[in-house]
């Protein structure tokens, strides 16, 4: 039912085409060049040989893989003009299935698919699909209920044997940091505010204990809160290892970019916040799409909260010792915590940072968006409505227990309705059709190449002076120069010069750090041009022998050990867990000052 519900969500596709959106072109290339560089058998590209007209850029070091990989991957079993499609249909599946996931740890069956089906085709997936085109934006939405998943059964089920819900969180996030950065940042951030607001609830809960003279604040209820802060670190700092490969590239060479451009007027935070406006009419017009659809879902993200209270009543009469065997919120809880974890409620956690994403949207954040750490290289403050959507899929499904699928389609369709009228209104979505797809793939099949992205130029280098016409090897004027082609692949140019006295060659190339130059087998230091900065090789009189090789650097290497190193520790903890002593992952200072809570912590039970 899922995937027929997401298949209805793209039939448009049939009739009018593919949604051009804002970023349709930058990943139908890098799909369409990601291809083309597994059949040269470059399985991890790293450059984009043919952006900016065969100039190349360093796209695929920056840009996570996940997307360009399955897009890639589709177009090597599809035509390209269903690709597009194919690719929406079967990550909004995804999404629905991983909701459905979330949901049935807490809600029955049928209500955990009203869940799925609303947070598959709530109305910022529509929005993304047909006006965005943020196809990598799209598919980092499927890992936000799985990581809600994970950060509950750590949260509420902190007594549950093993390790496994803190590797899944770990997982989790370094599949973020793989399939879009702007959705990672949120992602960890959302982390961290998660397990805050749960230790923030807790102490409160804690303290009213203490106030109302009750025994049932102490260490069986400040253990857990310990435990669950470190657990949550380890996570976040495995994910972060495991990605390594591709993290710590990316961070080491963004000064060899125009890593600047990212925050260009028009796509900086304070530019995006619902309902403001700049000099830039198609700018504004979007702006007020998103912010309509933003406020409807606001809108109900207050109704889902306000009528899910009961739900949270129930679960916490189930929680209570006097009426519970210890089963509360679908599985095992110590009971000397249950009375904590039962006000630790999903609902709380969910309705909170429901909330703080909805508070990001708008401009009194802005102090926020300026101050906490890369926070602003989320670039668009919308973009936490797909935080906010996976809370508001859960409460919504929690408020409508008694509706009849009936209400709960009509509330649906309602929605539905309000994203229609809003874009048709507002800004209606652009198409391509199947002529301009083919028409891009001929540009990539014939080497032609297509326009590029700002920020992976080289640092300092302007491609908008770049001549289309020059030749591949040409001379300080730009005429060709005599040579002789053998190779010239996406990560290997391979050629002769010959020349009647010294001189400087220019190779139609990016100059860029990785790039190593070897004439006449001897690496050489090379220069490059004052404006455009392509790699300038100087060569002397006669024949020369010209290798350009992609190298791997120094980062690379390190990212790749550091990755591996993680995977093996995840390995092993998943199936030895015994092998990972507590005692291990308790900090140094609490065991040297505090050597009594370091026993409590390296319990058994811990």
């Amino acid at each position: 039912m899922l995937a027929g519900c997401c298949l209805v969500a793209i039939t448009p596709f049939f009739w009018w085409g593919s949604p051009s959106g804002h970023d349709f072109e930058f990943h139908m290339f890098s799909w369409m060049e990601v291809l083309g560089q597994w059949k040269h058998g470059i399985a991890y590209p790293r450059w984009a040989a043919l952006a900016y007209w065969g100039y190349g850029e360093a796209r695929f070091l920056f840009y996570p893989p996940a997307s360009w990989t399955l897009g890639a991957a589709l177009g090597a079993a599809l035509p390209w003009t269903m690709v597009p499609g194919a690719y929406c249909w079967i990550v909004l599946t995804l999404t629905g299935a991983a909701m459905y996931r979330l949901a049935r740890e807490w809600l029955p069956a049928a209500d955990a698919l009203f869940a799925a089906v609303f947070y598959a085709l709530n109305p910022y997936h529509l929005l993304i699909v047909y006006w965005r085109s943020a196809y990598a934006e799209l598919l980092a939405a499927a890992l936000l209920p799985l990581q809600l998943l994970c950060l509950l059964r750590i949260f509420l089920r902190e007594s549950e044997p093993g390790h496994r819900p803190t590797l899944g969180l770990s997982l989790t996030l370094a599949a973020a940091w793989l399939t879009n950065v702007p959705a990672a940042v949120m992602i960890y951030y959302a982390t961290a505010g998660l397990a805050l607001i749960f230790v923030a609830t807790g102490a409160a809960t804690g303290a009213a204990r203490v106030a109302a003279r009750e025994p049932s604040w102490g260490p069986q209820v400040w253990r857990p809160l310990v435990r669950t802060l470190i657990r949550t670190a380890l996570a976040m700092l495995l994910g972060v290892g495991l990605a390594s490969f591709y993290l710590l590239p990316a961070i080491y060479e963004q000064g060899w970019i125009n890593i600047s451009q990212v925050l260009s007027p028009g796509v900086r935070p304070h530019d995006n916040f619902l309902f403001t406006t700049i000099a830039d009419p198609d700018h504004n017009r979007f702006n007020l799409l998103v912010s309509t659809v933003a406020v409807v879902e606001i809108g109900i993200l207050a109704f889902a909260i306000w009528f899910s209270r009961r739900w949270r009543a129930k679960r916490r009469g189930a929680a209570d010792p006097s009426t519970s065997s210890g089963q509360a919120f679908g599985g095992p809880i110590a009971s000397s915590a249950t009375a904590v974890a039962a006000d630790q409620s999903p609902w709380v956690l969910l309705s909170a940072w429901g909330v703080v994403s909805a508070v990001l949207l708008l401009s009194v954040s802005n102090w926020l968006w300026q101050h906490l750490p890369k926070l602003r290289f989320v670039q668009l403050p919308f973009r936490w409505l797909l935080s906010m959507n996976a809370a508001l899929a859960m409460l919504l499904a929690m408020a409508a227990k008694r509706w009849t699928w009936t209400s709960r389609f009509v509330a649906s369709a309602v929605l539905l309705a309000a994203v229609i009228v809003a874009g048709y209104r507002i800004q209606p979505p652009w198409w391509e059709k199947a002529s301009d797809i083919r028409e891009m793939n001929d540009a990539i099949v014939d080497g032609t190449g297509y326009e590029g992205t700002d920020e992976y130029v080289p640092a300092g280098d302007d491609a908008y002076e770049l001549n289309k016409t020059l030749p591949r090897i040409s001379d300080a004027s730009g005429a060709p120069v005599q040579s002789e082609m053998l190779a010239w692949g996406p990560t290997e140019k391979h050629f002769t010069v010959y020349a009647a006295a010294p001189q400087n060659v220019t190779v139609r190339l990016f100059s860029y750090p990785a790039w190593k130059v070897v004439v006449n087998g001897k690496p050489i230091t090379t220069q490059k041009t004052d404006v455009t900065g392509l790699i300038v090789i100087p060569i002397a009189a006669g024949g020369s022998d010209v290798r350009i090789h992609f190298r791997r650097t120094i980062d690379r290497l390190l990212g790749n050990i550091l990755s591996l190193i993680s995977l093996a520790v995840l390995v092993v903890a998943w199936f030895r867990p015994e092998w990972i002593k507590p005692a291990w992952v308790i900090p140094v200072w609490v065991r040297t000052r505090r050597p009594e809570i370091s026993a409590n912590l390296a319990s058994p039970a811990a």
